[in-house]
């Protein structure tokens, strides 16, 4: 069984935690691991390979995650645009023979329960042998009004249902016969595709046509045009809801989506009085609250039920039970400002930046480079840059000439001069940049040439 790990999303509903470059699967909030290499530990256990579906973005950030886990030897297929699960599980089960039979997850759920985990996904398994679709239920814990539900006759799928109010939510759970939609799936690559040409053939056609002519020299890339030629839909408007070959596992497995502020409250430890443990945190007679933060002291003062979220470039106060709003934050900051993509740190496939003040005219950042790796041959129009080692020994090239530039030394590049920054050592390259011109933006950059195909 392969594992089609799905990891597009920007997972806005955690603001500003989560961020279009760095989606909350990516962030590390449990016990210094992130749902996405929950995901990889827990499926790793049941699968045989593991086939991670990326935009090219997060491709490095899966990878980077991948490395600490020690698990490098997966498939990848990245998308330059996402267009819904369906596409995205259609590309990769046509890289796959015919009879594999696939698990598809998102990377950005959390299951406790791992002994009925794996009593589930052996039921799935027997069942997609028999070339059936197979959904997983959630029982539902309470009249959720945030997801999908599936109405089942014993394992017979009778109807899928969108989100209910709270009225036909109760009703739903009362009945005893609906199941939260997990959007997790198992079933044959082949018998899927099968079912994606009959029930969405305009999908299917133009996944198979991208895939055709996608790049496959290690990593399947599809290119840009190709991938949004194909329509955008979610694989249970595609196929689940209109297929014959449906059947649904009841699956009690302590799972959450962690869609949510208040759905990640619940999930983190929490002292005695109901306050979510973090090291930062002063609390003076407050309760129950969800406190985040990882750079300054935050302090409370008789506060209860509250939502603090403060990521050094943003702080997010909200009651709980309210935190569904955060979306419209989201929608009103992509108004005027960048918040919504980027935090102050940014990952790069060679390393980090970190901005350490920006103010207009100038910008300040930390750099580290990887050992091994180096940044793209580039240039810019509208700033100059001098950089300061701070540890390690930087391989800089300034037009034609290349020197080592070793702590406590410095460099300057001209605006328009190319120049490249690389670490041929054994330990970090840590280095202070400070940018000085009329803008300086992440997007003035012209690259010559990128070991990473950007």
């Amino acid at each position: 069984m392969t594992n089609i790990i799905l990891c597009g999303g920007s997972g806005t509903r955690l603001w500003p935690i989560s961020r279009t470059l760095m989606p909350k699967q990516f962030v590390k909030l449990f016990e210094g691991q992130s749902l996405f290499q929950l995901t990889v530990n827990r499926n790793s256990k049941n699968c045989d390979a593991q086939y991670i579906v990326s935009n090219a973005e997060q491709y490095f950030l899966a990878l980077d995650q991948l490395e600490e886990l020690n698990k490098i030897k997966n498939k990848y297929l990245l998308e330059p645009v996402g267009r819904n699960t369906a596409p995205a599980i259609a590309l990769a089960c046509l890289d796959l023979p015919y009879d594999e039979i696939v698990l598809v997850t998102p990377s950005d759920h959390l299951i406790k329960d791992e002994v009925e985990y794996v009593k589930v996904l052996i039921k799935a398994k027997e069942l997609a042998s028999q070339d059936n679709l197979v959904t997983f239920g959630i029982t539902p814990q309470f009249a959720e009004t945030g997801f999908g539900y599936i109405e089942a006759n014993g394992l017979n799928v009778k109807a899928f249902h969108e989100k209910p109010n709270k009225e036909t939510a109760e009703e739903y759970v009362k009945a005893g016969n609906y199941y939260w939609n997990s959007g997790m799936f198992c079933f044959k690559a082949g018998v899927f595709l099968d079912e994606l040409k009959e029930h969405s053939p305009k999908i299917y056609e133009t996944s198979k046509t991208a895939y055709a002519n996608a790049n496959k020299d290690g990593i399947v890339r599809i290119t840009h045009d190709d991938m949004s030629n194909i329509p955008e839909d979610s694989i249970d408007y595609a196929v689940m809801e209109k297929s014959t070959k449906v059947k649904v596992i009841p699956s009690n497995i302590s799972w959450s989506d962690v869609g949510s502020f208040d759905a990640l409250y619940e999930e983190l430890p929490k002292d005695k009085d109901g306050n979510t443990l973090n090291s930062n945190y002063i609390s003076i007679d407050s309760k129950n609250n969800l406190i985040y933060g990882n750079e300054r002291k935050i302090a409370t003062v008789d506060i209860e039920d509250m939502i603090i979220v403060d990521t050094g470039d943003a702080l997010l106060i909200s009651k709980k039970g309210s935190s569904q709003k955060v979306k419209q934050v989201v929608n009103k900051i992509r108004e005027t400002t960048q918040l919504h993509n980027i935090h102050l740190t940014g990952y790069r496939p060679w390393g980090t930046y970190t901005v350490l003040e920006e103010q207009e005219g100038y910008k300040v950042k930390r750099i580290e480079v990887k050992p091994g790796k180096r940044l793209s041959l580039q240039k810019h129009f509208h700033r100059n840059e001098h950089w300061i080692v701070v540890s390690g020994t930087a391989t800089v090239t300034v037009g034609t000439e290349t020197r080592y530039v070793r702590p406590n030394e410095s460099t300057y590049i001209k605006m328009g001069e190319l120049h490249r920054l690389e670490n041929e050592g054994k330990i970090p390259v840590i280095l202070i940049e400070a940018q000085v011109g009329e803008y300086t933006g992440e997007d003035d950059i012209v690259r010559i040439d990128d070991d990473f195909k950007r």
